[in-house]
């Protein structure tokens, strides 16, 4: 034998990925359960699961905030242009306008009806509606409907009853007192069900607060790109209710926002109606002042004296006059804007300000103050983004002040300059009666007056233009548009995902195995590792554990354990290579229950095949398992031979106890001390005397490494086979077997790897398993009983 070989760097090789697939495909029959499993699972929850369908439209905000624009007001770090659109979303997100939404459409009433498995809904589509009369609104209310025909119908299932109580039989459009509370029950006309449809149909009303909760999680709202446009996508388990709901939230959003455009348009005519009747009051005044004078000047003409004087004065007080008043409304505003009782009204706009900066700033101030109050009926005010608006808003209102402030200083020196040039020219009039400066005075208010009332019904009127010209604040580009195909659940992905469950999971406790199972399996786990000689592989079969005998091999036998046997023999023939001195085979192990008696065994009755003259030595001297597989009673034996010199070779050896072509010999009885008697020189005559009466000695040895018995015996020992039983020894125990082999500590040292489990893995294996050589190999042992469907999917 040539032990010429190259130890091994790592003792343990990776894993060939091949070798896994391998492994993993052999254990089909689990993935197959498992992909049934977990398929027939999920197909289970597809049927189950309510279908959700999709609705979607676009709209476009349009806010008159968007052109505003001032060459002198700068607005504070454009707080409002980027809050704008997230101001909408949040306002259209809010709990508020989805309360509304939800109580005009009745969408918290659902109406249900079983299909096999799956729940339907039947929005605008049941035969019959219900109204709750007196249903507490915060508790969830829920009953049962079935039509018996002639207008009646039979309740049940009440949600408040503890214990089913007796249905309830009532008439369709009366008023019935249930458990549950007063209801109306009729007839739908819009259903597309016969009234007289006998399928149960599940009603409940849902307190509206818990169906805003549902309806915001399934609300999506997406601006397009960095435009004013928005993307609205609704999802629920009623196309037409998913589509009524974001179309009907649009509706009642511009609903409220034309209110909030009434609202201040109604607090500016108020105000234009309350300085329309002080100026009607103080010009009644001037012009009774001014007819009283006439009176009394009997009708004298004040304009005949100092015509050219006061020509050049009624220039000036022309100018004079109109800024005046424009001071009148600036003073007015200034007065609403110190008032602290009115800091979170509405500014009125449009008043008639020549400055238009100020009416711009005012006129986006109000925008943002009705956005900032309709965040806050439906949010905190701890929202960042009311914070924001809290913020501009304060911002905007100090320039507004500044800006008043500024103007009216402006006014108040342009006055102050007309009036010394007014007195300058008046000065040299003084020639003029005291009455005809004193009319003058008195027709210069009259004038202002009359021009800041024309001004203020003028105004009125564009009011209320406005007031009727109130326009939506948002636009619907696309309605709504739904699919009257589900989008969820979808059985492809469903199977898929039960399919993909179905492989990992026995993927990863396969590999699970593979990675903590540190025994040895197969012979690629022997010779990836160490450079023993591999002699045969002897493979599982649970027909063994019903053997009524040891030996399983038949001569004519085409069952995969005795070709087993026939390669194990011949492989033995390759060792000896024609040395017909190599008689001697001995058989040891690491581990007890190796197999090595079974081996011993089988293996003599092989070599009988080939009309070889065979005997069986047992030298287990401590348990002598060879010797007990036969109930025939074998008295004298090997301890005797050792211990005692008249006992000869002829005394010790017994034949037709184990096969009637082998002869067997005993150890007798259990020796006390086994490696004195091993240690005998007659053991060394034994096997010579054997040797001349036999082909092949084969020797029953103890296993090694537990007693000193077996590197004794190997003084006469010409081959060694070393017994591994597979998924029982630890690979961890190879570096022993290659330090034995490498030293020649056991002499023509092989391995014979017993109980491999070919049937159920091709890891590790070359394909053949003793089934590939095509003589149709079962496992010998007479007529088999057909497998049943499920023995065969578990391989048994």
């Amino acid at each position: 034998m040539n032990k010429d070989f190259l130890i091994k760097d790592k003792q343990t090789q990776s894993i060939n990925v091949l070798d896994v697939l391998k492994y993993l495909l052999s254990n089909w029959r689990w993935y197959l359960l498992s992909i049934l499993i977990f398929g027939g699972y999920f197909y289970y929850q597809y049927n189950k699961t309510p279908f959700l369908y999709k609705s979607s439209q676009t709209v476009m905000i349009k806010t008159a905030s968007n052109t505003i624009s001032s060459s002198r007001i700068t607005r504070p770090n454009n707080i409002y242009n980027s809050v704008n659109v997230n101001s909408e979303i949040l306002q259209l997100r809010s709990k508020e306008l989805m309360r509304n939404t939800i109580g005009a459409l009745d969408a918290n009433i659902s109406y249900k009806r079983q299909n096999g498995l799956r729940t339907l809904e039947l929005y605008k589509t049941s035969p019959f509606l219900v109204k709750f009369v007196d249903a507490n609104p915060n508790m969830p209310q829920e009953f049962t409907l079935k039509s018996l025909g002639k207008n009646q119908l039979e309740l049940s299932e009440f949600s408040n009853q503890e214990e089913a109580g007796k249905p309830l039989v009532v008439a369709l459009n009366q008023t019935v007192n249930t458990p549950i509370g007063k209801v109306i029950i009729t007839p739908n006309p819009e259903s597309k069900y016969r009234v007289n449809v006998s399928e149960p149909i599940q009603v409940s009303k849902t307190p509206i607060d818990a169906m805003v909760g549902y309806f915001l999680s399934n609300l999506e709202i997406v601006q397009m790109e960095d435009v004013a446009i928005l993307q609205m996508t609704m999802e629920d388990t009623s196309p037409m209710r998913a589509a009524e709901m974001i179309t009907n939230l649009i509706t009642v959003y511009n609903n409220m926002t034309i209110n909030d455009k009434k609202a201040l348009g109604d607090t500016t005519a108020n105000f234009i109606r309350d300085r329309i009747a002080i100026i009607e009051t103080e010009l009644s005044g001037v012009e009774s002042q001014i007819e009283g004078m006439k009176t009394s000047n009997q009708g004298l003409d004040v304009k005949s004296a100092g015509e050219q004087y006061w020509s050049d004065s009624r220039g000036y007080d022309a100018s004079s006059k109109e800024i005046e008043t424009q001071m009148k409304l600036v003073e007015i505003m200034r007065q609403r804007l110190d008032d602290p009782s009115k800091r979170d009204e509405l500014i009125p706009s449009n008043t008639g300000l020549v400055d238009q900066s100020i009416e711009s700033i005012i006129t986006e101030y109000n925008t943002l103050l009705l956005r900032r109050n309709r965040l806050t009926a439906g949010n905190s005010s701890e929202n960042p983004i009311v914070q924001d608006l809290n913020t501009a808003l304060n911002a905007l209102r100090d320039n507004i002040s500044r800006a008043v402030d500024n103007v009216l200083t402006g006014y108040r020196i342009k006055v102050r300059n007309l009036r010394q040039e007014e007195n300058a020219a008046i000065g040299r009039a003084r020639s003029m009666p005291a009455k005809q400066r004193m009319m003058l005075s008195v027709e210069r208010q009259q004038k202002v007056k009359e021009e800041l009332y024309i001004f203020l019904l003028n105004k009125r009127e564009e009011n209320a233009i406005n007031q009727a010209m109130t326009d939506d604040n948002i636009k619907v580009i696309d309605s709504a548009n739904t699919s009257n195909y589900p989008f969820y659940p979808s059985l492809l992905k469903k199977l898929a995902l039960g399919i993909g469950i179905g492989l990992a999971i026995p993927t990863a406790i396969l590999l699970l195995i593979l990675m903590l199972n540190t025994k040895i399996r197969y012979r690629k786990d022997i010779e990836d590792n160490i450079s023993v000689p591999l002699v045969g592989e002897i493979p599982f079969s649970t027909d063994l554990k019903t053997a009524k005998s040891d030996i399983v091999i038949k001569e004519q036998g085409t069952d995969e354990v005795t070709e087993a046997f026939r390669i194990f023999r011949t492989n033995l023939g390759f060792m000896s290579a024609g040395d017909k001195s190599q008689k001697v085979i001995t058989f040891t192990s690491f581990n007890v229950g190796a197999g090595k008696t079974f081996s011993v065994i089988n293996l003599g009755v092989s070599l009988t095949y080939l009309k070889k003259r065979v005997v069986l030595v047992d030298l287990d001297l401590r348990k002598g398992t060879l010797s007990n597989i036969t109930k025939f009673p074998m008295p004298i034996g090997a301890t005797h031979y050792l211990s005692d010199s008249a006992i000869t070779v002829d005394e010790i050896i017994y034949k037709d106890r184990v096969d009637a072509n082998i002869d067997i010999v005993p150890i007798g009885v259990i020796a006390p001390n086994p490696v004195e008697l091993l240690l005998s020189e007659r053991l060394d005559r034994l096997f010579v005397e054997l040797k001349e009466r036999y082909d092949y000695i084969i020797v029953d040895n103890v296993p090694l490494g537990i007693v000193a018995d077996a590197d004794i015996v190997n003084r006469i020992t010409d081959v060694t086979i070393f017994v591994v039983r597979a998924g029982k020894m630890d690979r961890r125990q190879l570096p022993d077997i290659q330090k034995l082999y490498s030293s020649g500590s056991l002499t023509n040292l092989a391995i014979l790897l017993n109980g491999v489990k070919f049937t159920n893995t091709g890891y590790g294996g070359y394909g053949y398993g003793y089934g590939g050589y095509g003589y149709g190999y079962g496992y010998g042992y007479g007529n088999r009983k057909k497998k049943s469907f499920f023995q065969k999917l578990l391989g048994r």
